[in-house]
């Protein structure tokens, strides 16, 4: 007689996580730059999707501020926003204002602070630099999609960065749902950054820039049960800051390569009529 298992049963056997990867691998990345390239008013833009997050930026400027309190003498000031689509959320569709609600504000914050770590302000002063962040659909992982959307968006604009600025989330969950069998698992999706067994999940969200090795944010506030558990967390995330950080890489070669094709071929056709 034969028996049927069931999909969860043969993840936990295989020691795969609830949507077949390994502990250690990320979701898969597609890399979209230059959607918007069409508007003038945008200088920059891509479309990453990270697993089922997706997420749009745009990028303006470096442009004149609007008020004289605002310059800064010495650099360029950030200007990040951070939006929700209402149908981005499985659970929540209502429209959530992105200048009142609590969560989005500290994503803009996060984001903020990790691009002037990023950009070589000191190029542009008295100026600012708008960024526009939209989640299209959030499937965990959100503000790491959104920092990895901002970087290609402002290497599509053409603004000098130091390094890229990659990000990856870690948490120290179960693989089969008991808590009896912690693992330490890179680029969290949804159900992985719910509460388990009545905890919340551990989830360290970390950006980096992966050529210099530096750790430009780092945040946990779920209860860690020892260093030793914060070691091996911020490790896994760090390396899947690196694994990202080849998949951006690509897409701004293939971007780079396809410009350049394009503005040659132009070439050609104004030598022709010239």
């Amino acid at each position: 007689m034969a028996t049927s298992i069931r999909r969860t049963d043969l993840l936990s056997l295989s020691n795969l996580r609830n949507d077949g990867r390994r502990p250690n691998e990320i979701r898969r990345m597609r890399i979209q730059m230059g959607p918007l390239s069409a508007s003038a008013s945008v200088g920059g833009s891509a479309l990453v999707e990270m697993g089922l997050t997706t997420v749009l930026a745009a990028v303006r400027g470096p442009l004149e501020c609007v008020r004289r309190s605002d310059e800064l003498l010495d650099r360029a000031m950030v200007d990040v926003t951070v939006k929700m689509a209402p149908f981005a959320s499985s659970t929540d569709r209502r429209f959530i204002n992105p200048n009142t609600d609590r969560r989005l504000i500290e994503a803009s914050y996060v984001i903020q602070q990790v691009m002037e770590a990023t950009i070589l302000l000191h190029l542009y002063p008295r100026s600012r630099i708008e960024i526009t962040v939209l989640v299209l659909a959030d499937d965990g992982s959100r503000l790491c999609a959104a920092i990895n959307t901002a970087t290609l968006a402002l290497q599509d604009a053409g603004i000098p960065m130091k390094d890229f600025a990659c990000a990856c989330s870690a948490g120290y969950a179960s693989i089969d749902g008991s808590s009896n069998d912690d693992t330490t698992l890179v680029d969290l999706n949804r159900r992985e950054e719910s509460a388990t067994g009545g905890q919340p999940a551990v989830q360290l969200p970390c950006a980096m820039l992966p050529q210099r090795g530096t750790v430009v944010y780092a945040q946990c506030e779920a209860r860690l049960p020892n260093y030793t558990a914060l070691e091996q967390v911020l490790e896994a995330a760090m390396e899947g800051c690196r694994a990202v950080f080849e998949v951006m890489q690509a897409a701004v070669r293939d971007r780079a390569v396809s410009v350049l094709a394009m503005n040659r071929g132009q070439t050609k056709m104004v030598e022709l009529f010239s």
